[in-house]
């Protein structure tokens, strides 16, 4: 089901508010406001093609998906989904195969080397879309009740051997993630001197059966997680305190041993493909959400196995007011 009669309704609805206004003021017909209507539909779906980045993490499938659906139903684009990580992504700008990468969580690697004020001028920071991001350590909620200092990392040595798995080398294992993610956990176990290995999951949805199984069955389990993430609403992940974040901590990745900060996240888009203009730039210029949008999306598409098309479709139906902010 995809959830698009309400289109059809909107625009029948207007035109018959539109007929009878003209019929008081004594002029036109239905069928010349059918064709005026037609024209302007014309030409605001003249918007070609565009091509969004999708990275590997539901987050940011729901957020591409709704803006791309968007684009196509109501702005008349061509869109193509390209499946990418993130540093591929960022290369795609120069070569036009990307023009929207819409969830960004902060490389300024890629900033140095794609920015006009640092690189080649390939791509350009269009501001924040709505979300912040929140990576960090977590554990699942029941180890954090039973044992509540394991909260403070100075605390985490106590329980290392409680963590060790067959991969980690008679070590407490930590969970990283995908390894194209930004992340510093090796560093940071290294250099606060924890008697931890990391081993990477490889996938998103491999961390959330892991933590998921881990809650289910009171296994000691820590790992690289992150917010706006559906799964908090469903296991509601403690996060371990690490130092705190001070500016400059994170500048040379082997000596990092701070938390991760906040970040707003934010578009990052081909420069070319924004210099064009038109109806796509203005409504990934205008697009802005909150977390808890994207956690909705988020959920039906990895917990109600919904195509990331529908879940779209969905929110959508259930939030013209906010697309319509969108398209102003």
């Amino acid at each position: 089901m995809r959830h698009i009669s309400w289109r059809a309704t909107g625009l029948t609805s207007v035109a018959a508010s539109v007929a009878i206004l003209l019929a008081a003021c004594g002029g036109g017909t239905i069928d010349e406001q059918t064709k005026a209507n037609e024209s302007k539909a014309g030409s605001a779906g003249d918007c070609g093609e565009l091509n969004i980045a999708v990275n590997p993490w539901v987050g940011d499938e729901a957020s591409s998906y709704v803006v791309g659906r968007v684009a196509s139903q109501q702005l008349g684009c061509k869109v193509n989904y390209k499946e990418l990580k993130e540093d591929v992504s960022w290369q795609g700008f120069g070569t036009g195969e990307v023009d929207v990468v819409i969830e960004d969580w902060g490389h300024p690697d890629l900033e140095k080397k794609f920015f006009a004020d640092q690189g080649d001028g390939s791509a350009t920071d269009l501001g924040p879309n709505g979300n912040v991001g929140i990576i960090g350590w977590y554990v699942p909620p029941w180890l954090a009740k039973e044992h509540p200092d394991i909260l403070e990392w100075k605390n985490l040595n106590k329980y290392a051997k409680e963590f060790a798995t067959s991969e980690s080398g008679g070590k407490g294992q930590f969970l990283g993630a995908d390894p194209s993610y930004v992340q510093f956990d090796e560093a940071i176990i290294s250099n606060l001197k924890l008697d931890f290995k990391v081993v990477f999951s490889g996938s998103e949805a491999a961390s959330i059966t892991a933590f998921q199984q881990a809650e289910k069955n009171k296994e000691f389990l820590i790992g690289y997680f992150y917010e706006p993430q559906w799964l908090f609403a469903e296991v509601p992940l403690e996060k371990v305190a690490l130092p705190p974040y001070e500016d400059g901590c994170q500048d040379v990745p082997a000596k990092v041993a701070c938390d991760y900060p906040e970040t707003q996240l934010k578009k990052v888009v081909s420069t070319s493909w924004q210099k064009e203009g038109g109806p796509g730039v203005d409504l990934v210029t205008n697009f802005k959400w909150t977390n808890d949008d994207q956690n909705q999306v988020a959920k039906y598409i990895a917990e109600d196995d919904m195509k990331p098309e529908e879940a779209a479709d969905k929110w959508i139906a259930d939030n013209q007011d906010k697309v319509d902010a969108w398209l102003q």
